[in-house]
């Protein structure tokens, strides 16, 4: 394996060179060895290779990163501990259910903003679903009788459906009605940007805009073409089906390094809530100071190891580390160093007494006079005060 590494200029280079590979040799099993390869669909193989190369650079780099490359290895643990296998499996299947399929993240932040990232989201998963695999060969439709059809999936017979049939029109239709979710959801989103204020502060034309625009030019353009050859008689088709190639091409190549580089990754986040969940008794973290859980064991113990590893000393004088209190006590104790105060032994809600000895009550609590002393000063007062003849 070190032999094969060292005849690439980096490991990179060398994971972009299996990844084509790979796609070259499932589409040579795919189409029988290149004998049911679609010809009309070569540029769009050849951008597909391209794109996925980029992908692979983008998505490297994205794991070299310390904190990526920390949690990635603290998921695959779990995902191998036998221990947390049933608390792993739900996490898993909730996190896939209410993040990737129905997005509920996106709805809490309204109802406009998650049905236009849903239409998106899942305009784009069929699309490239049906692209890629028509592109690769992995799917293709052969020819029964005049009346049947039968799906071929990875050279593999599978269903038959009749040529004329509702199902055969859904499969027929499949990245139409992909592109029409798109074109509703990037049309949402784009009308959102242009005409929010609050958006339009804070919004970049190259990061924001241009992927809609993109997007919208890729299934404008793919809704004409069913249009020329369905209404038209094919009138201009031949024109029209360059021009979306082009699009097409542009979106591949601005995919990897762009907005929409999060589709890929969005359903890694699975792995974090298997990672950081909390399970009382057994993985909570309780905070140094006052006691009281607040984290999950595994995540303190990353987020110590990910800014150790970018040199960000955050080590306190007693040794131990500011995540290694709650969110109360941090705020506690950046109170206090800013105001040049000196943290109160003992009990860490007591009151702070100053350099001018004036008394600054307790954090979160409420104290009564007997906890300063004030009713035993008063009693001094009074039994050293001179009893008057």
């Amino acid at each position: 394996m070190y032999k094969f590494e060292k005849s690439f200029y980096s490991k990179t280079s060398m994971y972009s060179f299996v990844v084509v590979m790979i796609l070259f040799f499932s589409m040579w099993y795919s189409t029988s060895k290149f004998v049911h390869i679609d010809m009309a669909l070569l540029g769009y193989a050849i951008s597909s290779a391209v794109f996925a190369i980029g992908l692979t650079i983008r998505m490297s780099f994205w794991m070299w990163r310390r904190a990526t490359n920390r949690v990635a290895k603290r998921s695959v643990e779990n995902l191998f501990n036998k221990e947390r296998l049933k608390r792993n499996s739900k996490a898993v299947v909730k996190t896939l259910i209410d993040n990737i399929i129905l997005q509920k993240f996106i709805f809490q932040r309204g109802i406009y903003r998650g049905i236009q990232h849903f239409m998106i989201s899942w305009g784009c998963i069929i699309s490239f679903a049906i692209t890629f695999g028509l592109t690769f060969g992995w799917m293709r439709f052969d020819l029964i009788d005049p009346e049947t059809y039968q799906i071929i999936v990875f050279d593999m017979p599978t269903i038959t459906m009749a040529a004329h049939g509702i199902f055969a029109e859904i499969v027929y239709n499949g990245l139409n009605i992909g592109a029409i979710m798109v074109l509703i959801g990037a049309g949402m989103a784009l009308y959102r940007r242009i005409t929010d204020y609050d958006v339009k502060v804070t919004q970049r034309f190259e990061f924001d805009i241009l992927p809609l625009i993109i997007l919208l030019a890729v299934t404008v353009t793919g809704l004409i073409l069913t249009i020329q050859y369905t209404f038209l008689d094919g009138w201009m088709h031949h024109y029209m089906s360059l021009i979306h190639q082009v699009t097409v091409i542009i979106m591949l190549m601005y995919f990897p390094f762009g907005k929409l580089f999060h589709v890929p990754i969005r359903p890694l986040a699975t792995a974090v809530p298997m990672s950081y969940q909390e399970v009382v008794k057994v993985d909570t973290k309780s905070c140094k100071s006052c006691g009281q859980p607040y984290s999950n064991d595994d995540q303190i113990a990353d987020v110590q190891a990910i800014l150790k590893s970018q040199n960000f000393d955050l080590q306190l004088a007693d040794g131990s580390y500011l995540s290694d209190y709650c969110t109360g006590c941090r705020r506690r104790m950046r109170a206090l160093k800013q105001m040049n105060l000196e943290a109160p032994q003992g009990n860490p809600y007591g009151p702070v007494s100053t350099n001018n000895g004036i008394h600054i009550s307790g954090f979160s609590k409420k104290r009564s006079e007997e906890f300063y002393g004030l009713e035993q000063d008063s009693k001094e007062e009074k039994v050293d005060e001179p009893v008057s003849r």
